[in-house]
């Protein structure tokens, strides 16, 4: 493990996330949920592929652990996708 996979970094990329919430409704819970999070900053919801994914924007260090948890708080599960290459 390492500060890369096991947080998201501030930028332009973010971290995208699977979920297994399936409709608008549910995505725009977990999403409204993940803003609460100190640090989050804004949530992209790609409901044109599946498994729907989502992709948290954050403006310092968020633990991917504290997004995962969090979700989980909405009966949902969101994880992580590999990193992307800087």
């Amino acid at each position: 493990m390492s500060l890369i996979s096991e947080h998201i970094i501030p930028g332009p990329n973010g971290r995208v996330f699977g979920t297994d919430a399936s409709n608008q409704r549910e995505l725009e819970c977990i999403k409204k949920r993940l803003l609460t999070l100190d640090g989050i900053k804004l949530v992209d919801i790609n409901m044109e592929i599946f498994p729907r994914e989502i992709t948290v924007f954050t403006s310092k260090l968020v633990s991917v652990e504290d997004v995962e948890k969090k979700v989980q708080t909405t009966s949902f599960h969101a994880i992580a996708k590999d990193n992307i290459e800087l």
